[in-house]
């Protein structure tokens, strides 16, 4: 396929087939790199129960898919985190509505002249 795509390509840009050659070796060897996960081996027998829980890309160590070092968190313990982190944002929710200064004074104040008319409204000259 992709050297059919190649060949095409190469003929719309007026080549000879040096790109159709050239991107054919290329994708035929892949660069001399090879697959990126090491060879790809199909299971000829069933495969053992817990396949699915180790990494195997071709290297002589698989390694397992869950880490086993670190230390898991317990479900209790998850909930106080989940529960203190819920409570923090509404408690953060609560002071910011108690504290909503546009709610309690929705218009803008009016400002006068003359000292916003301190002495026209009674007071020390």
């Amino acid at each position: 396929m992709a050297a059919r795509l190649s060949h095409v390509a190469s003929r719309i840009m007026g080549g000879n087939g040096i790109v159709s050659r050239s991107v054919d070796s290329s994708l035929r060897l892949r660069s001399g790199m090879g697959l990126p996960v090491g060879k790809h081996i199909v299971p000829d027998k069933p495969l053992p129960v817990n396949d699915e829980l180790v990494w195997d890309n071709g290297t002589p160590f698989p390694e397992p898919c869950i880490d086993r070092i670190a230390d898991t968190v317990g479900k209790y313990e998850a909930l106080a985190w989940w529960a203190s982190g819920l409570g923090f944002f509404v408690t953060l929710g609560l002071l910011a509505r108690w504290n909503d200064k546009a709610s309690k004074i929705p218009y803008v104040p009016k400002v006068y002249p003359y000292d916003n008319l301190r002495e026209e409204l009674g007071g020390e000259p």
